[in-house]
């Protein structure tokens, strides 16, 4: 007898950062979304460059983490291990697309309404790219920006489902560093063919480093 898969949807606890106060005079608000095997509360730290101390309602940050932890490393004892997290694995994809979509427009609505003519960006680095990506077609309003920082658009991304990105109505950055170990010229190549393939013209950030994020980069895009 063959075992027959069934799905059922549960409530959980998702956990996200936050750098900043959201409030009516709020006029940035960045939505980043952190790479495969990293944490949020590691990784928003990166972003501390965008919000200074005497003004913390000015620019807000907020860093979601993804649904499913897991060990990194060899080590036997997990007592040890650092944990990373993920935003999907090729089991049950799309199921985990659907989870996380719908996590993090929850996000963005207990969030949005606090700073609502705020400018929102949007941000995936590396794995995160991927996820941002898929996100912004179920995004309740569509963003200012959106960054793909180390990473690129998923072959499958639905750009028809996200009229405002096809018409440059959502400003498109890419960022990578010139040392990206991950990032290899032949992606770097076939990306940029896929991105003019749809008529998109991304503004393109450089910086001398690997696969990072890069505070002067980060700056220039905050003082946009």
């Amino acid at each position: 007898m063959t075992a027959l898969p069934h799905s059922l949807t549960v409530a959980r606890t998702a956990t996200y950062y936050q750098l900043g106060e959201p409030t009516a005079a709020t006029r940035e608000l960045w939505f980043v979304l952190h790479g495969y095997g990293q944490l949020a509360e590691f990784f928003i730290r990166h972003f501390r460059v965008l919000t200074p101390d005497d003004a913390p309602e000015h620019t807000v940050v907020i860093a979601p983490e993804a649904l499913n932890r897991f060990y990194l490393g060899d080590s036997l004892s997990h007592a040890t291990s650092r944990v990373g997290a993920t935003w999907m694995t090729r089991e049950k994809r799309s199921q985990e697309i659907t989870d996380y979509a719908n996590y993090l427009n929850q996000v963005y609505d207990r969030i949005r309404p606090l700073a609502p003519t705020a400018r929102v960006t949007v941000l995936g680095f590396s794995q995160g790219t991927a996820t941002a990506s898929r996100w912004l077609p179920t995004l309740p309003e569509p963003p200012a920006r959106l960054v793909l920082w180390a990473g690129a658009f998923p072959e499958d991304m639905e750009f028809a489902a996200a009229p405002a990105l096809l018409s440059g109505a959502i400003e498109l950055h890419t960022v990578v560093g010139n040392g990206d170990a991950v990032v290899t010229e032949e992606s770097k190549i076939r990306q940029a063919r896929f991105i003019e393939a749809h008529g998109l013209r991304p503004v393109a950030h450089t910086f001398r480093g690997g696969h990072t994020l890069d505070a002067g980069v980060l700056r220039e895009l905050g003082g946009e």
